[in-house]
């Protein structure tokens, strides 16, 4: 089990070393000077091989900049590809409003979705904090957005900002499906004052 840890992390080191140095544009033997370690060292790790200190692992993150956690960690490809259907989505209103999220990683006080309303479908969106800002584009067709009692006919292109913390909906008075994108920044709440 340990051994088989070593050279997992002895795998992600030689990427990341690899892929960072790159990069940046440097060779072995720049990447080994700056770090105070010799040439060899650099291609040692390169490969997998080797167990370095704590001492150049520090070294070699200081010389490019990263954390030694960012050395060690996984490597991210550089492309993830999510296929139709497979971010978290729902149906709504009978089945006439399909809302899928946009994003497969979360981002902290924001959210996207993808809302395809059938011809004759409605949404009603859920009010949400005080201070919180919606923002809906229309991709597809024709979207009307009521909101704050007043209606707002959203064509393609066309994009709508308003107050999220108040009642509101979305509706296809069309006849063809409608596409839109919603994006709402949240308003975190204060802790002690502090925002």
């Amino acid at each position: 089990m340990a051994q088989h840890l070593d050279d997992h992390l002895a795998s992600n080191l030689a990427a990341n070393m690899k892929f960072l140095r790159q990069q940046r544009g440097i060779t072995q033997a720049k990447l080994a000077k700056q770090a105070s370690v010799p040439r060899s060292t650099v291609a040692t790790l390169e490969i997998g091989d080797g167990n370095p200190t704590l001492s150049v692992l520090s070294r070699i993150s200081l010389a490019l900049q990263v954390s030694i956690e960012e050395l060690l960690s996984t490597p991210r490809a550089p492309c993830q590809l999510f296929p139709k259907g497979s971010l978290p989505s729902a149906s709504r209103a009978q089945g006439k409003v399909h809302v899928s999220k946009l994003l497969p990683d979360p981002i902290p006080g924001m959210e996207f979705e993808r809302v395809e309303i059938a011809p004759g479908g409605r949404m009603v969106g859920v009010p949400h904090r005080p201070g919180t800002r919606e923002y809906l584009c229309c991709e597809r067709g024709s979207l009307t957005l009521v909101s704050g009692g007043e209606r707002y006919v959203l064509q393609a292109g066309d994009v709508a900002a308003f107050r999220g913390d108040q009642r509101h909906s979305y509706l296809n008075d069309g006849s063809k499906t409608a596409v839109g994108f919603s994006v709402v920044t949240l308003v975190s709440r204060l802790v002690d004052g502090v925002g």
